[in-house]
């Protein structure tokens, strides 16, 4: 472990330590230039004078960019604890991490990160007693640590490997065939794949999706169409065989046995046809088992002919279901598990189905056989969120993780036969969890919905109503936020804050009514949901307007967007993260379409584009009006919400700022929806916990103990 110590001349420490330094002052920014755009919505004109910055290969938008950049680091950079807090963040992400084995033909791989390598490396050994060998390592493929490695999949002997490769976070990816033993290529590289794995049929043949990839992020036909291949290692792309195509999001996968290919295809998030084929029959045929996007399936596990699948098709909870390949189509299913009150996903390992229930956000796990028998509950270590249990049938032994908001994810080893777990790893982190407490509460909404909410602090914390408090939420896409921990939250905590994370509808917490209850023409509720929490924090005393800092990404990025323009007196700081900012134009680029079950789109009818106006961040803010203290946070190669959505959204924010809280946006450079690496991620975390202290007046304890 490492320890950082800060050595400076004292009077050094008088001005580092003083929260009265000069700020820079909203409108002091780069000139951001108008144009005429007008767009006509059932009879409504909408101006759109930032068009110009949707277009971001331009030289202008490039040097539109950079001026940007330059002001938000400079500003970052007068915060003279910042690099205090980035180093308090690298010691403690400083640790060895290990993922649980995976057994593949003769050799047992995992993934190890030695504390601060941008991406964990690759590892296998042969046998389970064998010496560990450096496998794979991502962090020698890009000289600036910028390119990852995704989706590594092994064939059914392990003899094949392919591993995908994405740049600077992009969605579109690469993908390596190897040999596994002797790590030769097989193939030539697989240019251009986005949303797909790898799925082995054999030794010598695999499926894989894409699209047509497009020159920009503008949307056409062409590029809403996925499209899913079998391709035979070491023939030219030319001879793949098209599978299925004509829907938006496809997938394939084979069920374990390599009998049955699956085919999971929809039109946007939520919703899928489901297809099977039985590829021990020559010359067969996709059968439709599912027709409509109206509800998910998918097929788990087969015992032969008989087919075992989990489906929220009359079961907004989902449930277990079982039919035969010779009567496969909705109206011959049977329950296998039942629906219950509670939101179910399932795992399978060791032929047996491991239900996982989510008991008001926190995790409960059952143990069945695929004849649905129940076998046992799971003991767990705790309150909190478990995931994995998954594995091949012949398996007797599983993995799976534990954590919680104040215990770093802990691996388990799993005996599925006498239902006992033993500690596999536990990191060795430098914090001690008997020092905080986690609490869960329920508030309600503007409409009296009753909203669970976790808040995390230190114990003993006064209630005094001036703590510094970060709120964070999602609310979309049926994506359930469960507690979780986080290594560089602590700096957050141990400098007296407090952490608080909401379930808001749109989220999958309480399954698909709870998902749809936060989509479309009841997006408000998401909204009015996030309100309610940080009114709750206010009321009960944990913090105030003033010290309070709001926070989301992507979806949780418009979340943030819509809080500023509806309540812009709510919070003191605001971080909306990779932001869809422009609602009227999101269905236009890359992914953006497949958001429409959420969204609805502008072009709908004059309700849905008049109900989505009136919320679009973009649109929704006033010239005079005193916002919070933004940073809003984006990347210039983000193709699943490109830049634009934040480069608009800044400029008219900058442009409507009447007090004198900064408007920045800092935009990180070749990186994507997600950030690239380890080190750019310590970067942007040590920038926003600097700018949120900075913008409360807050001087936290670490700059203090550097006196």
């Amino acid at each position: 472990m490492k320890t950082f110590f800060l050595i400076v001349p004292a009077f050094l420490l008088i001005i580092a330590c003083s929260p009265k330094q000069e700020t820079a002052k909203a409108g002091n920014y780069p000139e951001t230039k108008k144009v005429d755009t007008v767009d006509t919505y059932f009879g409504t004109q909408v101006p759109d004078p930032y068009r110009w910055l949707e277009n971001d290969t331009t030289k202008e938008t490039g040097d539109w960019v950079k001026s940007q950049n330059d002001v938000t680091f400079a500003y970052l950079k007068n915060i003279s604890y910042r690099d205090v807090v980035k180093k308090r963040i690298e010691s403690l992400n400083d640790y060895e991490k290990l993922s649980a084995p995976f057994r593949e033909g003769d050799y047992y791989y995992f993934y190890k990160n030695t504390g601060l390598q941008n991406h964990s490396v690759l590892y296998r050994k042969r046998g389970e007693t064998g010496t560990p060998e450096v496998y794979l390592d991502p962090n020698t493929f890009s000289k600036d640590g910028t390119t990852a490695m995704r989706g590594v999949s092994f064939s059914k002997d392990g003899s094949m490997v392919a591993f995908q490769i994405a740049r600077g976070g992009a969605d579109w990816t690469d993908v390596i065939i190897l040999k596994a033993v002797d790590k030769t290529l097989a193939e030539d590289t697989l240019r251009d794949v986005k949303f797909s794995g790898i799925v082995w049929k054999g030794n010598d043949s695999y499926y894989f999706s894409t699209y047509d990839k497009p020159k920009g992020s503008q949307l056409s036909a062409k590029t809403q169409n996925h499209k899913l291949y079998f391709h035979k290692v070491g023939s030219p792309r030319s001879q793949d065989k098209l599978i299925f195509e004509g829907r938006r999001y496809i997938g394939g996968y084979l069920t374990d046995d390599e009998r049955f290919l699956v085919v999971s295809a929809s039109v946007s998030t939520s919703g899928n046809e489901l297809y099977v084929q039985d590829l021990s029959q020559p010359n067969s045929k996709l059968i439709a088992m599912v027709n409509n996007f109206d509800n998910n399936h998918g097929i788990i596990a087969n015992e032969g002919s008989r087919l075992i699948i989990e489906t929220n098709l009359n079961a907004p909870n989902s449930k277990v279901v079982w039919t035969d390949f010779s009567k496969p189509t909705f109206d011959n299913w049977k329950d296998l598990i039942p629906e219950t009150e509670n939101v179910l996903n399932t795992s399978t390992g060791g032929k047996k189905i491991f239900a996982n229930y989510m008991v008001d956000v926190k995790t409960k796990v059952k143990q069945y056989d695929y004849n649905g028998k129940f076998e046992r509950d799971i003991e767990l270590p705790g309150i909190g969120t478990a995931g994995g249990f998954g594995g091949k049938e012949d398996y007797k032994e599983l993995y799976y993780s534990f954590t919680s908001f104040t215990n770093p994810a802990t691996i388990y080893k799993y005996n599925i036969a006498s239902g006992q777990s033993t500690v596999f790893e536990k990191p060795k982190v430098q914090f001690n969890p008997d020092d905080y407490e986690t609490k869960q509460v329920f508030y309600y909404s503007k409409d009296s919905t009753k909203i669970p909410m976790f808040i995390v602090h230190k114990k003993g914390i006064e209630l005094n109503g001036k703590n510094p408090t970060w709120l964070y939420a999602y609310g979309g896409f049926n994506i359930s936020l469960t507690p979780g921990f986080s290594t560089s939250r602590i700096v957050w905590l141990e400098n007296g804050g407090i952490y608080a994370q909401p379930n808001l509808r749109g989220g999958g917490e309480y399954g698909e009514k709870w998902h749809e209850a936060g989509t479309k023409m009841n997006k408000q509720n998401v909204f009015d949901d996030f309100i309610a929490a940080g009114e709750y924090l206010i009321k009960e005393n944990y913090t105030s307007s003033q010290y309070l800092a709001i926070s989301g990404g992507s979806n949780g990025g418009l979340l943030i967007g819509a809080t500023i323009t509806q309540r812009p007196d709510l919070a003191k700081v605001a971080f909306p993260a990779v932001g869809v900012m422009d609602m009227l134009r999101y269905h236009k680029f890359t992914a953006g379409a497949g958001w429409a079950f959420d969204y609805g789109t502008s072009e709908d009818s004059k309700e849905m584009f008049e109900y989505i106006r009136k919320y679009s961040p973009v649109h929704a803010l006033k010239p005079g009006t005193n916002y919070p203290a933004t940073l809003v946070t984006t990347a210039d190669h983000d193709d699943r919400v490109v830049p634009a959505h934040s480069y608009k959204f800044a400029a008219t924010l900058q442009q409507s700022q009447a007090g004198t809280n900064p408007v920045l946006i800092r935009i990180d450079v070749n990186s994507a929806h997600g950030l690239s690496n380890l080190s750019k991620a310590i970067d942007m975390i040590a920038d926003q916990y600097s700018f949120a202290w900075y913008n409360m007046g807050v001087l936290p304890p670490i700059a203090k103990e550097k006196m």
